[in-house]
């Protein structure tokens, strides 16, 4: 069980409080998750920035990365959140579930980000040369890769906030992944 509790706008900073009242104005409400973070004075202002920075990447394709990475970490809550996101983006619940696996059969170039994502995140970063090639002969670029990385850092944090945290799901959960890895 959890000792961290979820903080309310009254809980937080000032600063943390507009914060809050432009997610709830976005999303309707403050994920616990994000609600979290501002145990801390700036990383929610922090992780947010870092995370609506630019990319090359569509929205679509960070959907990819966040469902595999999530995966691999086991975080039920980045998991639940990005298959929630994912439908949003046009995944059907098959999709997701071969994308949290890290392959895609429905799309080639969709299947080299996520086995890519899959890959650099389980070795910690040392992606397998075979996969970095099939990545790049799929399409993407060197900038692409890093901008993968820079997502994979992304929600890795995100992964180890919760997953040390543990508050509360506030989205529907994930179903378990079932499916044989390709």
């Amino acid at each position: 069980m959890s000792t961290f509790n979820v903080p309310t706008r009254e809980e937080v900073s000032t600063n943390h409080q507009v914060v809050f009242d432009n997610l709830n104005k976005a999303l309707g409400f403050v994920p616990n998750l994000y609600a979290t973070y501002a145990h801390s004075d700036t990383a929610l202002e922090n992780y947010i920035n870092f995370s609506n920075a630019k990319t090359s990447l569509s929205a679509k394709e960070k959907e990819v990365v966040n469902l595999a990475v999530s995966q691999v970490n086991e975080c039920i809550y980045c998991l639940s959140a990005h298959t929630a996101i994912g439908k949003m983006n046009g995944f059907t619940d098959a999709q997701i579930l071969e994308l949290r696996a890290g392959y895609a059969s429905f799309d080639t170039k969709l299947d080299a980000l996520a086995r890519i994502a899959k890959n650099i995140t389980k070795n910690r970063g040392k992606a397998d040369q075979v996969v970095i090639d099939t990545f790049f002969a799929a399409g993407y670029t060197k900038g692409n890769l890093i901008d993968i990385i820079v997502l994979v850092g992304d929600k890795t944090i995100s992964n180890y906030i919760h997953n040390t945290t543990q508050v509360a799901v506030d989205f529907p959960v994930a179903q378990p992944l079932e499916i044989i890895e390709a």
